[in-house]
């Protein structure tokens, strides 16, 4: 059974796979190795290709002879659940801490992601 928890089981090359994946929507092994900087064998780029849609993370359709692979999960859908993690495990659950370092190590948060942020914490509380 897969947990909520599944993609953050990736090594640091299946995840730069999957990021490629999200931002190109679909390719082939071939594509995947352009996109890679200090890019592996083709062969081994294959192998992890497996290796991610075995633990559920992509899946293939054929397209002739070549295996065209795509994410099974939406990025929308797969990054609050990374977020939930980072924040449980680095700011001890919480989304404050979070917050505030996120806010702290960017120099050039722009006034409208600033007011787009007071009126999430708004709403949130409202929501209580």
């Amino acid at each position: 059974m897969r947990t909520r928890d599944q993609h953050l089981d990736l090594s640091r090359r299946e995840r730069q796979i999957l990021e490629i994946l999200y931002r190109l929507g679909r390719a082939s092994a071939a594509e995947v190795l352009g996109q890679m900087t200090d890019a592996p064998t083709y062969t081994t780029v294959r192998g992890l290709l497996r290796v991610l849609e075995r633990k559920g993370h992509i899946r293939h359709e054929e397209d002739g002879v070549r295996f065209i692979y795509l994410p099974i999960r939406s990025k929308a859908r797969a990054g609050p659940a990374v977020l939930t993690h980072v924040i449980r495990t680095f700011f001890n659950g919480s989304a404050a801490e979070a917050m505030a370092a996120l806010i702290g190590s960017s120099t050039n948060v722009s006034d409208e992601e600033i007011r787009r942020l007071e009126r999430l914490l708004e709403k949130a509380r409202k929501g209580r």
